[in-house]
């Protein structure tokens, strides 16, 4: 079957729809009224944002849904485990001092992050290696800052490595 191509005006920059794939060449579709954005199949397109009515997917086997380059952002704790850190990102890496948390103990720090909303959820994991068994927790989630908990869930064994704590936040509303 041959490809069909559409081709559109929008404000007079030319763009392209590949009715085969779906696709759209977004890069040349510009606002037609100022503020009004480009709306294609529910999606709406303004000012850099996206907004669906629809369920947002990915179907790439390896791309997954998530933030691009440039989105997140790293730290490092300093002094000691309940020092906190800043970094206002919606994604990033924050990198503790070397815990020595005993077993059944936990450390607790303040993360402050302009980019959280009390309405968000921060999701965390960690690539920590050492001894001991890390569990991380996300409390007291406020505009503005959240606590991360790291609880060393171990029996008998103290923690005795620093802990990478990757986080995520997802932006929720509650209406």
């Amino acid at each position: 079957m041959p490809a069909h191509n559409a081709v559109m005006n929008l404000n007079k920059s030319p763009g392209t729809i590949d009715l085969d794939t779906g696709s759209i060449g977004m890069d040349v579709i510009t606002e037609g009224t100022a503020g009004s954005g480009v709306t294609v199949d529910g999606v709406l397109l303004k000012d850099g944002a996206v907004a669906a009515t629809g369920v947002v997917t990915s179907s790439g086997a390896t791309s997954g849904v998530g933030y691009a380059t440039g989105a997140g952002g790293v730290v490092t704790q300093i002094t000691n485990a309940s020092t906190g850190v800043t970094l206002n990102t919606a994604c990033g890496q924050i990198t503790t001092v070397a815990l020595t948390t005993a077993a059944a103990g936990e450390e607790r720090f303040t993360v402050t992050n302009s980019a959280v909303a009390a309405t968000d959820v921060v999701l965390l994991s960690t690539t920590y290696d050492g001894a001991g068994t890390v569990m991380l927790g996300v409390q007291k989630v406020a505009a503005g800052a959240f606590d991360i908990v790291i609880a060393n869930v171990h029996a008998s064994g103290a923690l005795d490595a620093l802990v990478v704590v990757n986080f995520a936040v997802i932006k929720v509303v509650a209406a």
